[in-house]
């Protein structure tokens, strides 16, 4: 490999259940590189089924910011950036080439401006005045604020909270914005594994009746025995937000596989909403089929990085 690849950052990126992870593997074991996650949840440990690590595909490539939290933990922006940067310097220092590897569109894009964030503390009397209102009427009160950082999933209360304690906090210190100028990364290889929207639903359908069958619903009662509160799982939505309201007798169990399911398929909607918000504002990403084959993939790869 020449000098010129390892100095290049390598992005796969795409929605849910479009083999990002299979792919990214390959190219790693091609370029002799490792592997930094941009997914916002297989940050935990022990919530393994419900986040789709799937650690076994990475069939001895490092990987970085997976396994680094406890469950109920509230891992956020600031903190993931952060250690992006230490995982990404840790790899160089090394000489080895860098794959950012995930779906959390937001974390993808921040790596990508080279955003530089504050750490946001807590605010307790705007947390008080928003306890209780609905999740329809915090993103609402959202939306009233100039959005620097937008979010990809808020799809509980306790996430919509701490947004707008982000965005509030960004608001009443506007001189941050000019201690935060971005540094875009201009030495990016952005790939994205596109996939038909009908073969998508499919196969987040498959992958879903699989992980239950492996046992997601153990993995959550497990997590919760250990003390992590239910709230506190919810908090983190989609599988862990409906297998937890099933734990705890709130849903029933086809309750909460046929909300699960629509839930996962509304997400892959707007992760893609996300990405072509990213094409809008001027990032390039390039498009792959889902089902080349590996060999195929990391041709066509190293082609657009070298043309």
């Amino acid at each position: 490999m020449t000098k010129d690849l390892k100095d290049l950052l390598f992005v796969v990126t795409g929605p849910t259940a479009s083999g990002k992870t299979s792919k990214a593997v390959a190219l790693a074991k091609y370029l002799d590189a490792e592997i930094i996650s941009a997914d916002s949840r297989q940050l935990y440990r022990r919530m393994d089924l419900g986040t789709g690590k799937d650690l076994e595909e990475y069939d001895g490539v490092p990987y970085h910011l997976i396994d680094i939290c406890e469950p109920g933990y509230k891992y956020n922006l600031f903190e993931y950036l952060r250690d992006y940067q230490l995982a990404a310097d840790d790899i160089k220092s090394r000489g080895k080439a860098t794959i950012l590897c995930g779906g959390t569109g937001l974390y993808v894009e921040s790596v990508l401006k080279g955003i530089q964030l504050p750490q946001v503390p807590e605010n307790k009397p705007l947390r008080a005045s928003l306890e209780g209102k609905s999740l329809e009427e915090l993103t609402e009160i959202l939306k009233q604020y100039k959005t620097l950082h937008n979010t990809t999933d808020v799809d509980t209360a306790k996430r919509a909270i701490r947004a707008i304690e982000i965005q509030d906090y960004y608001h009443n210190n506007p001189q941050l914005e000019a201690q935060t100028e971005p540094h875009p990364i201009e030495n990016a290889i952005v790939i994205g594994v596109d996939i038909d929207r009908e073969c998508r639903r499919e196969r987040i359908s498959k992958r879903l009746r699989t992980r239950l069958e492996s046992g997601m619903v153990d993995e959550v009662k497990s997590i919760i025995d250990s003390g992590v509160h239910p709230d506190d799982l919810i908090y983190y939505g989609l599988e862990y937000k409906f297998l937890t309201k099933y734990v705890i007798g709130e849903l029933s169990y086809e309750e909460m596989v046929s909300q699960l399911e629509i839930a996962i398929h509304q997400f892959a909607k707007r992760q893609m909403t996300w990405f072509r918000g990213m094409e809008r504002r001027g990032f390039h990403i390039n498009w792959l089929p889902y089902d080349l084959s590996n060999e195929e993939f990391i041709s066509q790869v190293i082609d657009i990085a070298t043309n």
